[in-house]
This record gives C-alpha cells, sequence and structure tokens, in this order.
C-alpha cells in the first residue's frame, strides 16, 4: 500500500482495521494467501488515532465508528448495515487505540492505560492489551525484516562497480604473490620460521614475568581450589608455570626441527620456487578453477532440480481456505476440506470469502513411499559427482606440472597447451580411477551423515555410553575421510604421471611417500605457512582497504572516486573479504597441487635417475646442489674435455 500519494496525498500513515488478526492468524494457508502479511484491512489515514474506540453492539454506525477511518465506499449517514455487519465487513475498524507513526504505520502507542470497560472479542482489558502489543510487535518485526533487505539492496546497488574493482586488486594481489615467489620464497620461509620463533619466545618471557610476579604475591592453586570461573586461573603462578613448560618445550622441539632438518627445510624452499616458475610458465593452470567452479554449479543445480522433481512428484492437493474466520458463515472454515480448483465455487459453500487453495502434494501410495529412496539416490549421485569434479580437477592439474618437471630442457620441451591436453588426456583414459576413487570417498562421507543424522536422533537420549560410541565413530571417520582425501590426491597425481589404475597408483603412492615421511612432513608444513601468510596479505589487505574505502576513512579528494552513501558500509566490506578469500582459495589451491606433484617427481626422479646419461635427473639444478648431485655428461664429451 502506497500512502501520502496519488488518491491518497495527504494521508500518510497506514491503519490496521484489527490488530489482533497478526497474533492470531495463525493460519499457514490464509498467511500465504495475504503474502505473509497481516490479514487484515489497510487504510490511509491523514493522522493516527488519539483516543480509544470500540464497537458496542449497541448503538448506530455513526455513533460507534468514525467516519475518517472507514473505508470510502461506505457513509456511516446513509448506511443501512447494521455495526456487525460492518465489522464482519472490515468497513471500518473494529477498535482504536492511541497510536504513534512508526515507519508511517499506527502502532499503540508506549505506556498507554486502557480503560476499565475496555474489551474486544470478550477478552478482558488485561488480555487486550496484550494481544494488541503482540500483534503490533510482530508487524514492526516483519516490516524492519522487509526494510532491512531493501536497506542491503540498496547498498549493493551502489557499490557494486567498487566491490568488483576490489576483487580484482584481490586476484592480482594473488597472482603476483605466487610469481614473486620464485624470489623470495626462501626469504619469506626464513622470515615466518624466525617469527613463529620469536613470538614463542616472548610467550616464555611473558609467562615467566607473569609467574615471577605472583610468586611474589604468594597466591597458590591450594588456595582456589576448584572452580569454573577460568578467569581465577590466570591469577596463580602454577598456571603461569604450566604454559611456560609447554611454550618452552615446543619452542625446544622447533629449534631442534631447524637444526636437524635445515637441509629438508631448503629442498622444500626449493621446490616451492620451482613450483612459481612452473606456475609462470603456465599461466592458464590459474584459470582451470573456474572449470571446476562451473562443474560444480552443474551437479549442484542437476540435484537441486532433480530433489525438487522428485518432492513435487505426487499430486497437488487443495484445500478450502479462508482469509478472515470472522465473517458471517466463515466459522466452520477448518482448511481441512479438501477441493478441485477447476470446479470450486465459494457460493457453494457458507462463506462468501472461501478459497480453493494449494496445500501440499500426496505422499501416499507406492510411489509416494519411495521417494524417500530416490532421494537418498539422488544424494549419493550428488556427492559422488561433487568428488569426481574435484578428483578431475587435481588430475588434470597434476598432469599440465608433471609435463612442466618431466621436460628435461625448461621451458624449451614443455608440450604446447599443456592443461588443455592434460584434459583431454584425462577425459579419455583416467575417468574410470577418477570415479572409482570419488566412489570410494562418497561412501565414507555417506557414513558420516549417518553418523550425524543418528547423532541428531539421538540427542534427547540420556545413555553416555550410545554419546560416547557415536562421538568416536564420527571422530574415526573424519580422520578416515581426511586420510583418503590425501591418498586419493596423491594417486591421481600417480595416475597423471604413469597412467596406471587407482588402486595400483595409490599403492605406489602412499609407499612412495611413507619412504619419505620426514621430507613429506617438511614440505606439507612450510607449504601450509607460506598459504597461509599468502591468504592473510590478500584477504587481509584488501579487507583493510575495502573497510577504510567504505567507511569513508580513506580521503579521496576526486568525488568521482569516492565511497558511496551507504546504509551499511560492512556489507559490502563482508562481500569484498569472503570474495578475497575464495579468489585466494582458488589461486593457492593450483599452487598447492602444483608443489604436490613436483614434490612426488622429485621423489620419483630421485629413486629411478642417477645422474648417468642413460638415466639423468630432471630435478632443477637448484635442488641437485642441495643434494650434492650432478648429471654426468656422455663419455663423447668427457674424452673431448680430456684431450
Amino acid at each position: 500500500m502506497y500512502c501520502g500519494v496519488g488518491p491518497n496525498e495527504g494521508k500518510p500513515y497506514v491503519l490496521y482495521y484489527d490488530l489482533l488478526k497478526c497474533v492470531t492468524g495463525t493460519n499457514i494457508l490464509a498467511a500465504a494467501m495475504n503474502g505473509m502479511q497481516c490479514p487484515t484491512t489497510q487504510v490511509c489515514v491523514a493522522q493516527c488515532p488519539n483516543d480509544f474506540k470500540w464497537a458496542l453492539p449497541n448503538g448506530s454506525p455513526e455513533q460507534v465508528y468514525i467516519q475518517t477511518y472507514c473505508q470510502p465506499n461506505i457513509d456511516l449517514k446513509t448506511t443501512t448495515l447494521t455495526v456487525a455487519e460492518i465489522a464482519s465487513k472490515e468497513l471500518c475498524p473494529v477498535f482504536l487505540v492511541p497510536s504513534s507513526p512508526i515507519f508511517n504505520r499506527c502502532f499503540p502507542s508506549a505506556n498507554i492505560t486502557f480503560p476499565a470497560d475496555f474489551t474486544i472479542s470478550g477478552l478482558s482489558g488485561n488480555q487486550s492489551k496484550a494481544n494488541i502489543s503482540a500483534a503490533a510487535s510482530q508487524i514492526l518485526d516483519s516490516f524492519n525484516f522487509q526494510n532491512l533487505g531493501k536497506r542491503i539492496f540498496e547498498d549493493f546497488a551502489k557499490s557494486w562497480p567498487w566491490i568488483i574493482t576490489a576483487l580484482v586488486i584481490a586476484m592480482v594481489v594473488s597472482l603476483l604473490f605466487l610469481i614473486l615467489l620464485r624470489f623470495t620464497a626462501g626469504i619469506l620461509v626464513w622470515l615466518l620460521i624466525i617469527g613463529v620463533i620469536g613470538v614463542i619466545g616472548y610467550g616464555i618471557y611473558h609467562c615467566y614475568m607473569e609467574y615471577d610476579t605472583l610468586n611474589k604475591k604468594g597466591t597458590s592453586v591450594s588456595d582456589v581450589g576448584f572452580t569454573f570461573n577460568l578467569g581465577v586461573y590466570f591469577k596463580l603462578k602454577e598456571t603461569w608455570l604450566a604454559i611456560l613448560i609447554v611454550l618452552a618445550v615446543v619452542e625446544a622441539i622447533l629449534l631442534l626441527v631447524l637444526l636437524f632438518l635445515r637441509k629438508r627445510i631448503l629442498i622444500a624452499i626449493a621446490l616451492i620456487k620451482e613450483a612459481s616458475k612452473a606456475i609462470g610458465h603456465i599461466m592458464s593452470s590459474l584459470l582451470y578453477p573456474l572449470i571446476t567452479f562451473v562443474l560444480l554449479v552443474v551437479c549442484i543445480a542437476y540435484w537441486g532440480m532433480t530433489a525438487l522433481y522428485l518432492a513435487t512428484s505426487g499430486a497437488p492437493l487443495y484445500r478450502i481456505s479462508t482469509v478472515n474466520r470472522s465473517i458471517h458463515g466463515c466459522e466452520n472454515i477448518t482448511g481441512n476440506e479438501t477441493c478441485d480448483p477447476m470446479t470450486f465455487s465459494a457460493s457453494n459453500t457458507s462463506c462468501s470469502e472461501a478459497r480453493c487453495i494449494f496445500y501440499r502434494y500426496n505422499n501416499e501410495g507406492l510411489f509416494q513411499t519411495n521417494l524417500f529412496n530416490l532421494q537418498i539416490y539422488n544424494v549419493i549421485g550428488f556427492l559422488w559427482c561433487i568428488n569426481f569434479v574435484i578428483a578431475l580437477g587435481q588430475c588434470v592439474l597434476a598432469g599440465a606440472f608433471a609435463s612442466y618437471y618431466w621436460a628435461f630442457h625448461k621451458p624449451q620441451d614443455i608440450p604446447f597447451f599443456p592443461v588443455s591436453a592434460s584434459f583431454m588426456r584425462t577425459l579419455r583414459y583416467h575417468t574410470g580411477s577418477l570415479a572409482f576413487g570419488a566412489l570410494i570417498l562418497t561412501i565414507v562421507q555417506l557414513i558420516r551423515i549417518i553418523l550425524e543424522y543418528l547423532d541428531h536422533k539421538l540427542k534427547a537420549a540420556q545413555n553416555p555410553c550410545i554419546r560416547f560410541l557415536l562421538c568416536c565413530l564420527k571422530c574415526c571417520f573424519w580422520c578416515l575421510e581426511k586420510f583418503i582425501k590425501f591418498l586419493n590426491r596423491n594417486a591421481y597425481i600417480m595416475i597423471a604421471i604413469y597412467g596406471k589404475n587407482f588402486c595400483v597408483s595409490a599403492k605406489n603412492a602412499f609407499k612412495l611417500l611413507m619412504r619419505n615421511i620426514v621430507r613429506v612432513v617438511v614440505l606439507d608444513k612450510v607449504t601450509d605457512l607460506l598459504i597461509f601468510f599468502g591468504k592473510l596479505i590478500v584477504v587481509g589487505g584488501v579487507g583493510v582497504l575495502a573497510f577504510f574505502f567504505f567507511s569513508g576513512r580513506l580521503p579521496i579528494p576526486n568525488d568521482a572516486f569516492k565511497s558511496p552513501t551507504l546504509n551499511y558500509y560492512w556489507i559490502p566490506i563482508l562481500t569484498v573479504i569472503v570474495g578475497s578469500y575464495m579468489i585466494a582459495h582458488g589461486f593457492f589451491s593450483v599452487y598447492n597441487m602444483c608443489v604436490d606433484t613436483l614434490f612426488l617427481c622429485f621423489l620419483e626422479d630421485l629413486e629411478r635417475n642417477d645422474g648417468s646419461p642413460e638415466k639423468p635427473y630432471y630435478m632443477p639444478k637448484s635442488l641437485m646442489s642441495i643434494l650434492n648431485k650432478k648429471n654426468r655428461p656422455p663419455k663423447s664429451e668427457e674424452k673431448k674435455k680430456k684431450k
């Protein structure tokens, strides 16, 4: 309803005729028929009521009602309708209370005193007051939600060019970070390691100072005992002493790791630099996450449409319902009587306002009873498709980066369009292996879903043994899912390298990694630390820039580049942060796959080659220098050098 414009000019406020229907109108069908709004008449008025007024059974319409608040199509002086008839047809408000305009709606004023004889529908004064207040609150909450949605949409409409600009900046920063890693990886890794050691060292110093201060005060854990107030424990010397010991042990372990594993850290840094070079030569690999995203969207859309088709496959059922049950003849409309919308007519019922509306789809019958099983099959297919698409992306990228590593003369020997060639090769030869690996992961995920369902159903159970057993099973299958994802990822790399089936590739990858478990752990942790730092730079940097820009704290002299005036400036900021994280995650997932592929290729290179002319190393010179290895020239070249 648009008040204050057109025919309602000069009447800017909306008046609800019967506020009680907003709280008592619990019929879902009736609410749906009215767009989830309060099912009562609404009119535009020049000002909100200032006094109490309610319909009395005795008296003429002109004495009971006020013409200003009635509908324009009724004249109280000439009407032949009774007071009850006017109320049943909602031609005039059933009652009026002193109101104030809020968002151009007339709502009951705060702290009003109801007359002692004020009653509506046989309710007492206190009951009437409580119902009116609850109805007004419900309308206000609904209006606030709608208003919030409109304001958020307005903010997106004003700020979308700047949001896209911020996301482009995140993309550029992610790309530059990956490319520059070939020059800065070593410095960054050592700075991060030294930074972690320094932070832990400061934590040890801080714990010692707190322990020394509390030790002089003489407060001990025996003076406090057991308490649920955790803040009390931070005032005890024993707490700080325990934290100091833990940090000291961690610090000692890190220093020993640096002392004994420094060579493996250098190998990890060299592989990270080489991965940056590989991405620099195969830039198209950074676009492949878009293909994965599109395929995932297709899988989700197909699953959603199939689930919706199954849910609506039954015959539609219709019920007789009405918006206003207070109308004469509509008291017996309960919403339980079925009807046919093609032949239904309100004249055939005792209620003139009766309607035949959709209720739900029929779930009875042999086919309908098996719909749940079909939905389960649909979920299994959905999980299988999602895992297959992810496996396809991993195998395609692994094939592209493996072609880079096994090129003896880089970049001359790198094949043209390595990503496209790997994609076609994967679809032609490795589809079955990828589907089998995705199926294994799907089975584990399905078991986890069943366990979550059982845990949800048994939450009310008071049997601690069952809860403990479920908790252990959930933990075990979570670990199993993580392990299978790790094994599948490396199996797909071996499939891309050798082209063997899934089982053989998974066995070879697992044995290869177990023979080099220390290198695996060091490379994994160093890569995780570097990727975390990269995501922090991208998301944190772009997020801080977006905060200063959209909050107006960034001084910009040119009005064309100033931030638009927004209702909630945190809306575009959150959008930029989430979008930047997704972009950074897409870029760094490719980089992580590149590091893992080059690492497995490096391990294979070490085991099957010896640097001889017949079996030369394919690793870069930086790795050969760290391992003190080199390729021996052919004998003919050795003789020439001797001469």
